[in-house]
């Protein structure tokens, strides 16, 4: 699975402030120089995770959580379907006994799909 991330208009300068709101006080203020190589870092470890074979991982359950985007699409977008895709691709071939996460979710269509034999159980914010 491929993701990719455009900055829409930010500077790499810009990163530190959206940095400090998520990692706290002591992101703030990182250098352009720091948030390039971080986010080089973060791009290499992202690729390693896209390559790692999982056939020999199982899990008991996943919790998934999502987003909201405001995307103007003529389709639908379902990034669930193409990331579950991909673990199965890669080794992971057992479904989790149970997948957990809000209704408002494409990933139990997606999931019903790649991995048929989990249960699911829904739950409300």
């Amino acid at each position: 699975m491929h993701f990719r991330c455009e900055s829409a208009g930010l500077s790499t300068g810009d990163y530190s402030e959206a940095l400090g709101s998520l990692l706290g006080e002591h992101a703030k203020g990182l250098s352009a120089n720091t948030v390039s190589r971080l986010k080089s870092q973060w791009l290499d470890e992202h690729q390693n995770w896209q390559r790692q074979d999982l056939s020999q991982k199982r899990y008991v359950y996943w919790w998934a959580d999502g987003i909201y985007a405001q995307v103007r699409m003529d389709d639908r977008l379902c990034l669930w379907e193409e990331l579950l895709a991909s673990l199965k691709q890669r080794g992971l071939t057992h479904s989790p006994k149970l997948s957990a996460g809000h209704g408002a979710l494409g990933f139990w269509n997606a999931l019903s799909k790649v991995y048929p034999d989990s249960r699911h159980q829904r739950f409300e914010r």
